[in-house]
């Protein structure tokens, strides 16, 4: 800080003064006021001076200056401190609050505004929709509720009528997940007209209020402005509202009946002790005294459902720390100031009764809590004097003795007690007290009336109280019949703001709790909440009273930093310590930065391991140890190990992720061996059961005339389909080298008329025996016809000297005129002869066999065969059957045979289908199929 911030800028901690006392801490506030230094740091709170202007200090560039830097780091600033509780929330996971303390003026709501904005800035890196959502709601609340619940009072045109509580929710990652606000004894007081219209309403359209709900505020804001207005008379003995029109209106607002309206301003429901309802009529000073009540209750019911609107909003749904992790919390204060107003009633009573409360937490927890701790643990330590208000906190709420009891005691006495008398019994029980006086006893003090006023010796100084009007706000003022009016209205909004509209006069009997007492109840919870969160505190100063961006009033900054506490504040942390953890924590924060206790040590204790860890750094002269906890004196030594932590953990995460990956590693390869292990015997099982089955079908297949081809093939594991179809060709093998030679040949011819035929014709004589030679055979012709071509064919034979028959048979020739007549066939392994069987087998036409190129036959069952030819003479025949066997097929045969003594000879048959398998892989295929 000191090279950020010279020394004509004094100095930026108040602990660094060279004396502490409050000559050096003024001129050091004032310096820095007039050098436009309006944050100054007492160790990790913040003292802020309002400027009364516009700083260009909070934008987007010192967001980024301070986010995740230590607080010495930086010049002083709101900023500094949001992020301490942010950094201690998120590191220790422990809930933090920051309480924002000053009088009125003294520029509490902006800060707390800035605070707001600096969290939901560094939150959220990953911009979640949700998140995002969150944040928007909870920025958008301020608006809102500043707008209703603020005003403008002789001390401050943007004066805090309430006080506000909020709670933002935060998850393991340090996202905000919700929150939520309580509200603290709204002054029924005019309404703020700072704020534009449209930037409300469209606060209230983010937050998510539909446009019925936003309908209704405006309709009982509508309502409020009458009520305001209307006037009553006395006629005789009756008393009538002045202008019908109004009450009209005001029942068109409300949705409720106009003379419902008209009965409830005029006249008041009681129930007698036997159980009789009358109704009792007004006068005219109680019924202006019921309109005012009303007026006032219909606006803090308002506001009340807002704060529970979004509160509904914005709370922490599906909620599980088993799946989200920690639940923390920041706490943000902003509360009313202390007041002293020309004329101070019940409202200024309980706002500085508030004050007190908090002055209390603060000396609790800073001064005396402290000095305790370091006594406990055994420091070294002199004692420093402070004021402790507790007595003043026991003047307003002691029971049976304190004021609020002797409010309580008076309103709930029977008979007409008047304010008059209670300041009478408030003289005899508190005439003693230090802290309390009056005119009547002290007679010689004309600043106060008699039979009026009171006054109370504040921590923050003097304050008169005019006694007027205390019980009458401090019991509930509103008629049970303007409640019932309310919650019968048929507008859905403005019923739910009345519920304990629903009682009739007979079941209303209990007396509810006065203003004083629900107030007092929710400052102790408040209190109570804040003292179970560690604490940040931004000290408000309010320069001068007249709003000047120049004017330093030393007298009026003095009177403030006297009852702040502020000088005690800065001894106690001049002397004291900045940080303590205890040797536990600390060690497992810190261990890692020490060889001697990382991963863990061997010492006899905690103390000696975080010794080890001190005297490696060389802190040994800014610290204490205590009994069970170490105590650093400055911020620096404790960033000093927070930086070298932050540069370990890396390495740390990298040989923990090394480790991990690696034992994954490990653990995904003994899974994978054993599901290969697994799988190997599956397989192995598989091929087994495969095998034994194979065995089971083919057993006897030796004994089976067909040598099992009609026996299936089981279908085989993935393991096994090429060992399949290897074991199938060994089963041809197996089954051909047992055919007979004489049969090989016909066997050859079936399997390459498969082939050739591919399936396109249903019935090729497969089934039958092939004789080749038909014209030769005797059961397949007449003897006479026999012999002679036996004859002939020995004469051509020795003529031709071809070597074999391949294909003989009778057939009819047909031409190109349709004309037929009966022919025989001849091929040779030479020729191929069409013979006139008619004339000795007389030789038509010879042919070679080479010039044949192909032929053709049909899909049907017809025995029509087309002969190509080289030169296109092509022979076009219809084989006959046979005399004696008329239902054969000799198609199939004479392709098979003709095939066959191509592939053997020539290897190709030029314009024929492509024979391109072997002749083992053919007759293979025709052994499967069931040829053989």
């Amino acid at each position: 800080m000191a090279v950020l911030e010279g020394l004509e800028f004094g100095k930026s901690d108040f602990v660094l003064l060279d004396e502490v006392n409050i000559e050096q801490f003024m001129e050091n506030l004032k310096l820095r006021f007039e050098k436009a230094r309006i944050y100054t740091f007492i160790g990790e709170g913040v003292v802020s001076v309002n400027p009364y202007k516009q700083m260009d200090i909070y934008g987007k560039e010192e967001i980024n200056a301070y986010r995740g830097r230590e607080l010495y780091e930086n010049p002083p600033h709101l900023y500094a401190v949001a992020d301490a509780a942010y950094k201690a929330m998120k590191r220790r996971a422990k809930d933090t609050c920051i309480v924002v303390s000053g009088e009125s003026g003294a520029g509490k709501t902006e800060a707390s505004k800035y605070i707001m904005q600096y969290i939901a800035a560094i939150t959220n890196p990953s911009q979640r929709a949700e998140v995002e959502s969150v944040k928007n709601v909870l920025l958008k609340s301020n608006c809102v509720l500043e707008a209703f619940g603020n005003a403008k009072t002789n001390r401050n045109d943007n004066s805090s009528r309430f006080g506000k509580y909020m709670d933002i929710n935060f998850n393991f990652n340090g996202d905000p997940t919700g929150g939520h606000i309580n509200n603290y004894l709204l002054e029924k007081t005019s309404n703020n007209d700072r704020y534009s219209h449209n930037a409300v309403l469209s606060a209230l359209n983010v937050i998510g209020f539909s446009e019925e709900e936003i309908h209704s505020i405006y309709r009982i804001l509508g309502t409020i402005l009458i009520l305001g207005n209307l006037q009553f008379e006395t006629d005789r003995e009756s008393v009538l509202v002045v202008g019908m029109g109004d009450v009209s209106h005001i029942a068109e607002l409300t949705s409720t009946e106009p003379d419902n309206v008209t009965k409830s301003l005029l006249y008041r429901t009681v129930a007698t002790g036997g159980g009789e309802v009358i109704e009792k009529g007004h006068s005219e000073k109680e019924a202006c005294f019921g309109r005012d009540a009303f007026t006032k209750a219909l606006y803090e019911r308002l506001f009340g459902w807002i704060v529970g609107r979004i509160n509904a909003v914005i709370e922490v749904k599906d909620y599980n720390p088993v799946l989200h992790g920690k639940n923390t919390v920041i706490g943000v204060l902003d509360i009313y100031g202390f007041e002293i107003f020309d004329n101070n009633s019940f409202e200024q009573f309980c706002i500085n009764y508030c004050n007190e409360k908090l002055q209390q937490l603060f000396i609790q927890l800073i001064l005396c809590q402290e000095q305790d701790e370091y006594r406990r643990e055994g420091i070294i330590w002199q004692h420093i004097d402070y004021f402790n208000n507790q007595i003043i906190v026991d003047l307003v709420e002691q029971p049976h003795k304190g004021i609020i009891s002797v409010l309580d005691e008076a309103c709930l006495s029977v008979g007409k007690v008047t304010d008059t008398v209670c300041l009478e019994s408030m003289d005899v029980k508190l005439g003693q007290h230090p802290h309390y006086t009056s005119r009547k006893l002290t007679p010689s003090d004309k600043t106060m009336e008699f039979h009026r006023d009171f006054r109370i010796r504040h921590y923050a100084g003097d304050v008169t109280y005019s006694v007027e009007g205390f019980l009458d706000k401090n019991k509930d003022p509103l008629f049970q019949d303007f409640k019932r009016l309310m919650f019968n209205s048929s507008n859905p909004v403005m019923k739910e703001m009345w519920p304990d509209g629903q009682l009739s006069i007979t079941e209303v009997t209990k007396r509810p709790l006065t203003a004083a007492t629900l107030f007092k109840n929710s400052i102790v919870a408040l209190v109570e909440k804040l003292s179970c969160k560690e604490p940040y505190y931004v000290r408000c100063i309010k320069p001068n009273d007249i709003k000047s961006p120049a004017l330093f009033d030393d007298a009026r900054c003095q009177h403030q930093v006297a009852y702040l506490g502020l000088l005690e504040n800065v001894r106690v942390r001049r002397a004291g310590f900045a940080c303590r953890q205890a040797y536990t924590r600390f060690l497992q924060r810190y261990k890692m930065t020490c060889e001697n206790t990382w991963p863990n040590h061997l010492m006899g204790t905690d103390r000696e391991a975080v010794e080890a860890i001190v005297t490696q750094h060389g802190f040994q002269d800014d610290v204490a140890y205590g009994h069970t906890m170490l105590f650093v004196r400055t911020p620096k030594s404790l960033f000093t190990l927070e930086q070298e932590r932050a540069a370990l953990v890396p390495v740390l995460v990298l040989f923990l992720q090394k480790v991990w990956r690696g034992a994954l590693a490990r653990m995904r390869c003994r899974r994978m061996r054993a599901i290969f292990a697994i799988m190997g015997c599956y397989k192995r099982y598989k091929v087994k059961v495969h095998f034994w089955e194979v065995e089971r079908r083919f057993a006897s297949v030796c004994s089976m005339a067909d040598y099992g081809k009609s026996v299936e093939w089981p279908t085989p594991p993935a393991a096994l389909t090429q060992f399949h179809s290897i074991t199938q060709k060994w089963r041809a093998r197996q089954i051909v080298k047992n055919i007979p030679p004489s049969d090989m040949g016909e066997i050859r011819a079936k399997v390459a008329a498969l082939g050739a035929l591919n399936g396109e014709r249903k019935d090729w004589g497969c089934g039958r025996s092939w004789e080749r030679d038909y014209l030769a055979n005797v059961s397949h012709s007449h003897s006479t016809a026999i012999s002679n071509f036996i004859l002939f064919s020995q004469e051509l034979r020795n003529k031709d000297e071809y070597n074999q028959v391949i294909f003989s048979g009778f057939c009819r020739k047909m031409n190109r005129f349709n004309k037929s007549s009966d022919r025989a066939l001849l091929i040779t392994d030479k020729h191929i002869y069409k013979l006139d069987p008619k004339k000795q087998f007389k030789v038509l036409k010879r042919l070679p066999l080479e010039v044949i190129t192909g032929l053709s036959v049909t899909a049907g069952v017809d025995q029509m065969v087309a002969l190509h030819t080289s030169s296109q003479d092509d022979v076009l025949l219809y084989i006959q059957r046979g005399e004696l066997c008329p239902d054969q097929d000799r198609i199939g045969e004479l392709v098979g045979t003709l095939i066959d003594h191509f592939t053997r000879s020539v290897a190709t048959v030029r314009g024929c289908r492509s024979v391109t398998t072997s002749w083992s892989n053919q007759l293979e295929q025709g052994l499967r199929l069931g040829l053989c």
